[in-house]
């Protein structure tokens, strides 16, 4: 099973993304969202290195604040 993360968008370089999330910056490509308007500050679902949706700050909260939920505070599924 493969999980989106909500990431924000840091800096745009034509169909990559320099983008953030709880501390972690990686390289995502744009190439799903090529006709959409994004720009730093955005956020998007990124899955597998790609982001597959754009979303709200407030989506993006709520997705973390269900992720920590599922993973528990140890991170580790609960087990």
């Amino acid at each position: 099973m493969c999980l989106a993360v909500p990431m924000q968008i840091e800096s745009v370089d034509r169909l990559v993304a320099r983008c953030r999330a709880r501390g972690v910056e990686r390289e995502v490509s744009l190439l799903f969202l090529q006709d959409e308007e994004l720009a730093p500050g955005d956020y998007v679902l990124v899955q597998l290195g790609k982001a597959i949706q754009r979303v709200t700050a407030e989506e993006a909260k709520t997705s973390w604040d269900l992720l920590e939920e599922i993973l528990g505070e140890g991170g580790n599924g609960g087990e």
